[in-house]
């Protein structure tokens, strides 16, 4: 387990919002997030949670960088998207497009630590999206609140990028003890965009 590695798109992501948030604080994170590893995508799982727990000590500023982190990890991904890939997810309905978006989430978990998923469904315009196996929710101790902001984060920026302005809230976090993480987003119309309707 301490030899499995984290994707190189949370490290970064992470590593930069640690830079941005707490700056005088880089230097202690980068003996576990240190460069050559960020060079290289050799960051382990057991450094990676080293971080994480270290990050929970400084209180509030764990929602913080994990937030912003989330919102990284969104842009570079999107950035690494072929243009055209872009373009034919913009040219869909607004209600596919959507859904499509909503489908990355699942992506960048996977390309954030190998063994999570996410998987999603949609009722009365509402997704439900629940994570599999969040490397930022595996605590000993339940935490007073909900650990999964990465994701949360990310969701959000992903529907922007896209011209939704809406949000995913946490229901649930495995972090709190609850039995799985699960988040929230109610889906909507573009702004500019013509009112839909979708095929039956």
């Amino acid at each position: 387990m301490a030899a499995e590695g984290v994707g190189r798109l949370l490290v970064a992501s992470l590593h930069q919002s640690i830079a941005d948030i707490l700056p005088l604080r880089l230097d202690f994170y980068e003996h576990w997030l240190n460069e050559n590893g960020l060079r290289d995508g050799t960051i382990g799982l057991a450094s990676f949670l080293a971080v994480l727990s270290f990050l929970r000590q400084e209180g509030e500023v764990y929602q913080q960088v994990t937030t912003k982190a989330g919102q990284y990890a969104a842009d570079w991904m999107i950035e690494a998207m072929p243009p055209m890939r872009r373009s034919m997810i913009r040219a869909l309905p607004a209600w596919w497009q959507q859904r499509v978006v909503i489908g990355l989430v699942d992506r960048l978990a996977r390309r954030s630590y190998p063994r999570s998923r996410a998987a999603w469904t949609i009722r009365r315009g509402v997704a439900r999206i629940r994570v599999g196996r969040s490397v930022f929710c595996s605590v000993r101790e339940p935490a007073p609140y909900p650990l999964c902001t990465f994701y949360a984060s990310a969701c959000t920026r992903l529907l922007a990028i896209f011209s939704f302005e809406t949000h995913a809230d946490i229901l649930s976090c495995r972090g709190t003890g609850e039995s799985l993480c699960e988040l929230s987003v109610q889906l909507v119309t573009p702004a500019g965009a013509a009112t839909e309707v979708r095929p039956v």
